[in-house]
């Protein structure tokens, strides 16, 4: 189970916030850690079927984020024990950066 601090972190975010996740990729006995950013689309409870061999009645549910990262990709990320969540700052755009009444200028 996930620590306390990274339910309440997800618990707080909302859709368009800008989230940093560092999270564990498991393939068969191969496992490894890598970081995921991007903007939070929505946050999710999905049941799935992973476990073998169980009951019909049996549901099984992981907390998932679907986020959409700069190049448009929509990406899952299960949260789990090993998951670390970090909002971060939306980057400022060129026109916030532009003082008021001017444009920038092109060469």
């Amino acid at each position: 189970m996930a620590s306390p601090s990274v339910y309440e972190t997800v618990r707080s975010l909302i859709p368009g916030d800008r989230v940093e996740v560092v999270h564990e990729v498991k393939v068969g006995f191969r496992r490894w850690t890598t970081t995921t950013q991007g903007t939070v689309e929505r946050i999710d409870r999905r049941r799935h079927g992973l476990h073998y061999q169980r009951h019909a009645d049996d549901k099984v549910f992981s907390d998932i984020l679907v986020l959409r990262r700069d190049d448009g990709e929509l990406t899952t990320v299960t949260i789990d024990e090993f998951t670390q969540v970090r909002r971060l700052e939306i980057p400022a755009t060129a026109e916030s950066e532009t003082p008021s009444g001017s444009s920038p200028t092109h060469e």
